[in-house]
C-alpha cells in the first residue's frame, strides 16, 4: 500500500522526518518496502495547454501538438491518442530533465522538429499508466513547475501489510499507529454531508438473502453531475498509486485509500426496479464485470443484483458493467457494506479476480464503519460532484457485531516479554490505538474496536504491547529454568510405550492416509452409514475419511506384496473419523491402533519355519498388556466384518468390547491380491490407555522348583483357547504359574468340527517342592474342570 506522507498529515501532526517516520513504521510492523519522491528526479517539466492539433505529414500514428507553457509557445510531435485541444498536461521541454536522469533535447522526428514532449504518467514514474499523457486540472496555472502542481515534492511509504492488520490498510489506520508511536493525537472529523430533507431513497429498496455472508448493506442516494476530480484528489490518488477515472468513481477510491471502506457506485437508473438484493448466484450463472470479462459463477458466489433480480456486481470483488456509472449518470446509489471475509477470500480465488475492495473485504474491515465511509464520500461527492444528497441512509443490519471483551493481565505481559511494565504503562501502550480500559484485579478488561479483528485473546494484546513499546527497547532476559522443563504426559508415555512394546516384539510402525476409498472398506464390510465424506477430495477414488485404519494398513500389505515383500508386521496409530454425532458439526475423531501380519515367520535353523496365524498377533496384544499393567483383557470368541468366522475374536477391556482381532477371511485376502494369511487386530486406542490397571506390588519369588506339564483337549471347533485358558487358571489356584496354548491341531480323525488344542501348564509352590502326587492331583483337577467346563475330551 501506498501512503503519501501529506495525506497522513491530515490526521496525525508529524514533525518528524521521512526517514524517522520510516524507521517507525518498521518498528510498528508495517514495513517499509520503499520510500519514493516521485519529483526528486524531475525537473523543468512544466504545466502546458495545447492549443492544436495537426496530423503529421509522414507518420499516421504521430500528429503535431501546438502547446502553450504560460511564457511562450512551441510545437511537438506526439504519439498519444487521447490528445484534445484545451487539454492541460505535462509539459517537458528541451532541458528538462525526467526519471532515469534521461534530459531532454530538440529532435527531428520523421522530418518535423519537437521541442520537447508531452508526457504520460509512466514517464514521470506516478503510476504504470502508459495508454495516454497525463490530464491535468484544467485550472491549472500554465508555466507552473509540476512538481509543484501536483504536489510532487510529497514523500511515499509504500507499505508491506500483513494480511492480519486490515486496519492498516487505509491512510487513517497508518495515521492512527503513527500517531500512537509519536504521541501526538490522531482524529478524523466526523463527516457532515449537506443532504436535503426528506425520506431516504423512499422508491429504493434493500433486500439481503445471505445474512451470515453480508451482514450489513448501507445504502445511500444522490445526484451527481459526473465530470473530471480536482486536481488535489486526482493529485493524491496518482502518489497512492490509482489512476484518476471521473470524480464519482475517484471518489469511491478515495475513501478506501482514506478510511478503509470499499465503496461501490451504481447508476441509479440503469437499476432494474430501483433497488438492491443481496443474493447467492445460481450455478453457471454468468455477468460480465467492469473489466469486461464475462464470468461464469458458481452457487458460492455472492451477487448484488438489482430489484429484478438481475446481477450488478459480485459482491465485495467487482461491479458490472450494466450499472457502470457514465457520463450520462445523473443519480447514484451508494453502496457501503461489510461481506464476511472469507466468502470474498474464496470467491476471488475461485474467480481468478482480485480488487483493493477484495484485498480489504477478506482481510475483514470494520462492520461499524460502514456509515461513516458512506457519509465521507456524501461529502466528498457534495464538494466535487455538486452532489444533492438525500437525507439518512438506507442500513440493513439486523445483527449488530459486537466489540470483543479481552483480560490482559500486566504481570502475564511482563512474564512474556521479559519487561517491568506497570499498569500505567500498558495503559498508555494499548488506549491510543483506538481500545478502552476498564481496570480489573491484575490488569485491564479490553474492549477492541471492530476495526481490529486480530484481537481475539490475551497474547495478541500482549503483542500490541510490545509492538507500541518497541521491539528493539525489550531487554534481552535470561530465560528462568525453574518450571520451564517440558515433558510428556501420562497419556503421551503411554503412547510411546504402546509404539515401542510393539517395536519390541519385531513390529514396524505405518503411516497411511486418511483418506480411503469406498471399495476398500467394502471388503472389509464396514458399515457405512457411520463414514464422512471429503467434499473436495485430492483423488476422487480416495474420498472418504477413514472410519477405521486397517482399509489403509491392508493397502499397505498388498502393496509390499505385489512389489515382493511377503512377510510383514505392521502397525499404525492414528485417528479415525466418524459421523458427527447430533447438534455436532465436525467429525468424531477417536484414536484407533491396528497392526497386520502377514506371510512366513522365518525360525529356522532354531525351528521350522511357518505361517503367521492368529495367535502371533495375540502375543502382540499380550505384550501390551503386560507393558501397559492392564488389569483385564481378555480375548473372547466373537465374529467381526472381514474375518474369518472360526478364527477371529473380540478384544475385551474391563468388560467391554473395545475391538477385534482375527485372520481375515478368504473373499478379503482374495480381493486384496495378497498371496499368504493375513492377521489383523483393531481396537480403541482411547480405551486401551484408558483401561484399569494392575496395583503393582512386590510378589515373593518361590526358591522351589517348577513342575510342568502338557495337556491336550479334543473339543468343538467353536470354543477359543482363550476360555480354556482361563478355565486352567481358575482351577490351578496360587501354585499355577503359567499357562499358555502351545499347539493348535486339526484331523478328519478328531471328528467334524473338532480340533486339538495343547496347552503348557507350570506349577511352582513358594513354601515346598511339589510332590508326585500333588502335581498328579493338580492334572486331575485342570482335566475335570475343562471337560466340565467345555465338553473336552483328553487326547492321549
Amino acid at each position: 500500500m501506498r501512503a503519501p506522507l501529506s495525506w497522513i498529515r491530515d490526521f496525525a501532526p508529524l514533525d518528524a522526518g521521512p526517514s524517522v517516520i520510516a524507521d517507525a513504521l518498521d518498528d510498528l510492523g508495517l514495513e517499509v518496502e520503499a520510500v519514493e519522491e516521485p519529483g526528486k528526479e524531475i525537473r523543468g517539466v512544466l504545466v502546458a495547454r495545447i492549443l492544436g492539433i495537426e496530423a503529421h505529414p509522414d507518420a499516421d500514428k504521430l500528429r503535431l501538438a501546438d502547446v502553450d507553457f504560460g511564457s511562450g509557445q512551441t510545437r511537438v510531435v506526439c504519439g498519444a491518442p487521447n490528445i484534445e485541444v484545451g487539454m492541460v498536461v505535462p509539459f517537458a521541454p528541451a532541458g528538462a530533465t525526467l526519471p532515469g536522469g534521461f534530459t531532454l533535447e530538440r529532435r527531428k522526428i520523421r522530418g518535423v522538429i519537437s521541442d520537447g514532449m508531452l508526457c504520460s504518467a509512466r514517464e514521470l514514474d506516478l503510476s504504470d499508466d502508459h495508454g495516454g499523457i497525463l490530464s491535468l486540472d484544467p485550472s491549472s496555472k500554465l508555466g507552473a513547475d509540476l512538481c509543484e502542481a501536483l504536489g510532487l515534492d510529497d514523500v511515499i511509504f509504500d507499505l508491506s501489510i500483513t494480511p492480519n492488520r486490515p486496519d492498516a490498510m487505509s491512510i487513517f489506520g497508518v495515521a492512527r499507529d503513527l500517531a500512537a508511536h509519536f504521541g501526538v493525537p490522531c482524529s478524523a472529523p466526523a463527516p457532515t454531508p449537506a443532504s436535503r430533507s426528506g425520506i431516504p431513497g423512499s422508491d429504493v429498496t434493500v433486500e439481503i438473502e445471505d445474512l451470515d455472508r453480508c451482514p450489513r448493506y448501507l445504502a445511500r442516494v444522490a445526484g451527481v453531475t459526473l465530470g473530471p476530480s480536482p486536481s488535489w484528489m486526482a493529485r493524491r490518488l496518482t502518489l497512492a498509486g490509482m489512476r484518476p477515472i471521473s470524480n464519482v468513481v475517484d471518489v469511491t477510491n478515495y475513501v478506501l485509500l482514506e478510511r478503509g471502506q470499499p465503496l461501490h457506485a451504481f447508476d441509479l437508473g440503469r437499476l432494474d426496479g430501483r433497488g438492491i438484493v443481496v443474493r447467492r448466484a445460481n450455478h453457471a450463472e454468468t455477468m460480465i464485470t467492469l473489466d469486461g470479462v464475462e464470468r461464469t459463477l458458481t452457487a458460492e458466489e455472492l451477487l448484488i443484483c438489482d430489484a429484478r433480480r438481475a446481477p450488478q456486481a459480485i459482491a465485495g470483488i467487482m461491479g458490472g458493467s450494466t450499472s457502470e456509472v457514465s457520463d450520462a449518470t445523473t443519480e447514484i446509489l451508494l453502496e457501503s457494506a461489510y461481506f464476511q471475509p472469507m466468502g470474498i477470500s474464496k470467491s476471488s480465488k475461485r474467480l481468478g479476480l482480485r480488487s483493493e475492495s477484495s484485498a480489504r473485504f477478506e482481510r475483514g474491515i470494520d462492520p461499524n464503519g460502514v456509515p461513516d465511509g458512506a457519509d465521507r464520500a456524501m461529502e466528498l461527492l457534495a464538494e466535487v460532484a455538486g452532489a444533492t444528497v438525500l437525507d439518512g441512509s438506507l442500513d440493513v443490519y439486523p445483527n449488530p457485531i459486537e466489540r470483543e471483551r479481552i483480560v490482559v493481565r500486566t504481570a502475564r505481559v511482563n512474564e512474556l516479554l521479559g519487561t517491568v511494565l506497570d499498569d500505567a504503562a500498558v495503559r498508555r501502550a494499548l488506549e491510543p490505538l483506538g481500545m478502552e480500559l476498564e481496570p480489573v484485579i491484575g490488569g485491564f478488561e479490553v474492549l477492541v474496536p471492530t476495526f481490529r479483528p486480530d484481537l481475539e485473546r490475551e497474547i495478541d494484546l500482549v503483542e500490541e504491547v510490545a509492538r507500541r513499546v518497541g521491539y528493539n527497547e525489550i531487554p534481552r532476559t535470561v530465560p528462568r529454568s525453574n518450571g520451564q522443563t517440558a515433558g510428556l504426559t501420562p497419556r503421551q508415555r503411554d503412547r510411546r510405550l504402546v509404539a515401542d512394546t510393539l517395536v519390541g516384539v519385531g513390529c514396524s510402525e505405518a503411516f497411511t492416509l486418511s483418506l480411503v476409498a469406498p471399495g476398500d472398506l467394502e471388503r472389509l464390510g464396514v458399515d457405512r452409514s457411520a463414514v464422512v465424506e471429503a467434499a473436495n477430495p485430492l483423488r476422487a477414488e480416495e474420498s472418504l475419511l477413514r472410519p477405521c485404519i486397517l482399509p489403509g494398513l491392508l493397502r499397505a500389505v498388498a502393496h509390499n506384496d505385489a512389489h515382493g515383500i511377503a512377510d510383514l508386521a505392521l502397525f499404525e496409530l492414528g485417528h479415525v473419523f466418524l459421523a458427527p454425532p447430533p447438534g455436532q458439526t465436525l467429525p468424531d475423531e477417536r484414536d484407533h491402533l491396528a497392526l497386520a501380519l502377514t506371510g512366513t515367520l522365518r525360525r529356522q535353523p532354531v525351528e521350522a519355519d511357518r505361517a503367521v496365524d492368529v495367535y502371533d498377533v495375540v502375543d502382540c496384544l499380550r505384550a501390551l498388556s503386560q507393558a501397559l499393567g492392564i488389569a483385564d483383557l481378555r480375548v473372547v470368541a466373537a465374529t467381526a466384518p472381514g474375518l474369518h468366522p472360526v478364527r477371529s475374536a473380540a478384544v475385551v477391556v474391563d468388560g467391554e468390547r473395545i475391538g477385534h482381532l482375527g485372520e481375515l477371511a478368504p473373499e478379503a485376502l482374495e480381493s486384496l491380491g495378497a498371496t499368504g494369511p493375513v492377521v489383523v487386530a483393531e481396537l480403541s486406542l482411547d480405551a486401551l490407555l484408558g483401561a484399569a490397571r494392575v496395583d503393582r506390588q512386590f510378589v515373593e519369588v518361590s526358591r522351589f522348583p517348577a513342575s510342568g506339564i502338557d495337556l491336550a483337549f479334543v473339543l468343538d471347533d467353536t470354543v477359543a483357547a482363550a476360555s480354556v485358558v482361563e478355565t486352567l487358571r481358575s482351577a490351578g489356584g496360587a501354585v499355577l504359574e503359567d499357562v499358555r496354548c502351545f499347539d493348535v491341531f486339526r484331523s478328519d480323525a478328531l471328528g467334524a468340527g473338532r480340533v486339538s488344542l495343547a496347552f503348557a501348564l507350570r506349577y511352582r509352590a513358594l513354601d515346598r517342592t511339589l510332590t508326585d502326587d500333588d502335581v498328579g492331583q493338580l492334572r486331575q483337577q485342570a482335566i475335570d474342570a475343562v471337560t466340565s467346563a467345555h465338553g473336552a475330551e483328553l487326547r492321549g
